[in-house]
């Protein structure tokens, strides 16, 4: 019992470590720009306030997290790793897109690679859902939010063309 319980504890810690280190790197890829660049972006109506970004991501990824931890402690060391592979992918994808966007200043090609972003999503989801319902549960936000960021990833490219 408590292996287990040890085992589940040091991988919850290193399912939020890793989306910490995605949420810093991603951060360092905005911060080279979000106060210079894309304040002279022409937005949309309907683009949030900057201070809503930060609480908004801090809780998608304690969200991405948990459920990727729930899945993983599902799925054994036996079984399938498709799942946990995409949703390394997403991750991946979540940390490309800040790169693009904010730190290469790309915004043709962070559409572009936000569309791929949300159809990962949408995959970890797919996959999860048969594992853990709750884990799938726990990521309709992020797919939600994503959903909304392309969107406005769009409307950058409409307005700023």
């Amino acid at each position: 019992m408590f292996v287990s319980r040890s085992r589940d504890v040091a991988g919850f810690l290193v399912f939020v470590a890793l989306c910490i280190l995605v949420s810093g790197l991603g951060g360092m890829a905005t911060s080279s720009s979000v106060g210079t660049w894309y304040q002279t972006l022409a937005k949309p109506p309907f683009n949030p306030p900057d201070w809503v970004f930060a609480p908004v991501w801090t809780a998608l990824y304690v969200l991405i997290a948990v459920a990727g931890w729930r899945v993983w402690r599902k799925i054994g060391a036996g079984d399938s790793r498709m799942p946990l592979l995409v949703y390394g992918l997403q991750l991946a994808l979540n940390l490309g897109w800040s790169v693009l966007f904010f730190g290469l200043q790309q915004v043709g090609w962070a559409l572009a690679e936000i569309v791929v972003l949300l159809a990962s999503i949408v995959a970890t989801w797919w996959l999860f859902r048969p594992i853990d319902k709750v884990a799938a549960l726990l990521l309709t936000p992020y797919g939600l939010w994503v959903t909304y960021a392309t969107g406005l990833n769009t409307s950058f490219v409409i307005l700023n063309s």
